[in-house]
């Protein structure tokens, strides 16, 4: 199958929607792909179904009303030649051929070993937060949270409000740090506020800086966790952890498609365009910043992709979102004791169980490919290669086609349809 638009969007979350509905108000074809069945994205999963949060009420009942066409279950497996994606849905492919793109991927957890992560009931911090929301029963179950930055609060609110027993929260950053950035806060108001409301939602859970996980234990599953706190050992039963230190863009369409990054971000100029003509990136792969930021810059390239001059008030939030998502960058930097919690038998990558002895040697991420098979999984290395450059400073490797496990077919270019021969 082929599809020819204007504008193509990759990612249907809060940063792909505002560019979307901005370049199909003013009158542009827009494409809107996503793995996903509904739009919203991670931040806003399963709100096109419940309608609680007001912001993503109003920004997906404008998407359903802008003319935007949506493919749900569209996930991009290659960039053959410039302006044409090839994108595979369930057990179809197709082609899409664009005038411009905006790149929407998001971010993913960044997760560190140590032992015991592998066990059944040790999930991302994140990744808990989403199961719950979509009908994981954790009313009566004792979980941890250890991580760092705002989204350790915001999922223990979630669970807190399915009625979990929140037992802990253990946040990696010193101190010094982390109370520096709450410090910083007044700078950005919407930020203090929701900081501020989820504070007072979690009165009476204990929470610590300086603390993070040494090991999970258990036998079939996660009973309890060993963790360090300000110096001293404690251990806690619990039926559930969350564990994961920040997030990392996904950065792998952008690479297919030739973009530059540096400092683990997508570069971009003041339109937000990449070093690739016409392909434009928003959200979390400038950065990690959060919701305001997605809407922010995907509002900005919705402005640019339909010719219209960006609002000076726009300018502004871009570069008051970036200055948050630069502090917060400070904030979420895994401190040194976390680089030496895995043991020699802790796997690093779980798709291959690939050991840290076995890296043993290896100079970068392609030795430990070829020797080791790190990241030859089926994730392709997108929880282990965060991993390692965080243990080793191996960064990754250029991303060659397809950039997700895809099927033979969907790397094919379509044929297109046969001409009907007038009578």
């Amino acid at each position: 199958m082929r599809e020819a638009c204007d504008l193509v969007v990759v990612g249907a979350g809060p940063g792909g929607l505002a560019a979307a509905c901005h370049a199909a108000e003013a009158g542009l074809s827009v494409l809107v792909l996503d793995p996903q069945s509904q739009p919203g994205g991670q931040v806003w999963r399963g709100e096109a179904r419940k309608r609680e949060n007001r912001l993503a009420r109003r920004w997906l009942d404008r998407f359903a009303a802008s003319g935007a066409r949506f493919r749900p279950g569209a996930r991009v497996v290659a960039a053959p030649e410039p302006g044409l994606l090839l994108v595979e849905e369930g057990t179809s492919s197709l082609a899409v051929r664009y005038g411009r793109a905006v790149l929407a991927t998001g971010a993913r957890e960044r997760f560190l070993p140590f032992p015991g992560w592998t066990l059944p009931g040790v999930l991302g911090v994140s990744g808990l937060q989403v199961l719950v929301k979509d009908g994981l029963p954790v009313r009566g179950k004792r979980v941890v949270l250890a991580g760092t930055g705002p989204l350790l609060l915001a999922a223990a609110a979630t669970l807190h409000r399915h009625g979990a027993e929140v037992l802990f929260i253990a946040e990696q950053a010193p101190a010094a740090r982390h109370w520096g950035f709450a410090l910083q806060l007044w700078r950005h108001p919407g930020k203090l506020l929701q900081g501020a409301a989820l504070a007072a939602s979690l009165v009476g859970i204990p929470t610590a800086t300086d603390a993070w996980v040494v090991a999970a234990e258990g036998e079939a599953r996660v009973e309890r966790v060993r963790l360090s706190v300000r110096g001293h050992e404690e251990t806690l039963p619990c039926d559930y952890l969350g564990a994961a230190y920040g997030l990392v863009p996904n950065l792998e369409l952008a690479k297919l498609l030739g973009c530059e990054v540096a400092s683990g971000a997508v570069v971009v100029d003041e339109r937000l365009e990449t070093r690739v003509k016409g392909v434009h990136a928003v959200g979390e792969l400038l950065g990690i910043g959060g919701v305001d930021q997605a809407l922010v810059t995907g509002e900005l390239v919705g402005h640019v992709a339909a010719g219209k001059p960006v609002p000076t008030g726009l300018e502004r939030s871009w570069r008051a979102v970036r200055t948050f998502a630069d502090q917060l960058a400070r904030h979420d930097a895994p401190r040194e004791e976390l680089r030496r919690l895995a043991t020699p038998e802790t796997l690093v990558c779980r798709c291959e169980d690939v050991p840290l002895q076995a890296l043993d040697g290896c100079r970068d991420l392609r030795e430990a490919r070829l020797y080791a098979r790190l990241g030859m999984g089926a994730c392709q290395g997108r929880t282990c290669g965060a991993a390692a450059e965080v243990l080793f400073g191996w960064t990754g490797e250029d991303v060659r086609p397809p950039c997700l496990p895809a099927r033979i077919g969907s790397l094919r270019l379509p044929s297109p349809p046969p001409h009907t021969r007038a009578s």
